[in-house]
């Protein structure tokens, strides 16, 4: 092994081993002088393989089944369920959610924020009767819309 092959991986483990510490963005071996020789041109680039930092973290284990169906079940049901469901719209079941209303989709997977469901519930408009969901009520509901919204 010659010595810049040597300098070179000496550089990746180091680079690797900061990037798994520091989530560090990618750095090229071009930027680090060869200890062997200066007419040797290194081309290989180290790239980091941590995946880029997003401002939302998704909590786990949101489960639809087990977190938010029970919420639509105590708070929805009396206006949102059966054949006489207001606006189309049943929330008693994964599929009848994820068919929407008369109006369309009321989740979008993913999107919260763009999701009619939390819009009207966060905004106070939901349910019409009874007791309006709990912050909390509503967290789970946005964090299984941003987890994909799935039939899990």
């Amino acid at each position: 092994m010659n010595k810049f092959t040597l300098s070179v991986l000496t550089v990746f483990t180091i680079v690797l081993t900061a990037c798994g510490a520091s989530g560090t963005q990618p750095v090229s071996i071009d930027t680090v002088a060869p200890t062997a020789s200066s007419d040797i041109e290194p081309t290989a680039i180290v790239e980091n393989t941590q995946p880029a930092p997003t401002d939302t973290v998704l909590p786990a284990g949101v489960s639809f089944s087990k977190d938010v169906l029970p919420i639509f079940q105590s708070r929805c049901s009396s206006c949102h369920s059966g054949e006489q469901a207001r606006k189309g719209l049943s929330l008693m079941s994964y599929e009848s959610i994820m068919a929407g209303s008369t109006g369309g989709a009321v989740i979008i997977p993913g999107d919260a924020n763009g999701s009619l469901l939390v819009q009207l519930v966060s905004g106070g408009q939901m349910p019409k009767q009874g007791p309006k969901l709990t912050p909390e009520q509503i967290q789970i509901i946005i964090d299984w819309i941003m987890a994909g919204a799935l039939n899990n």
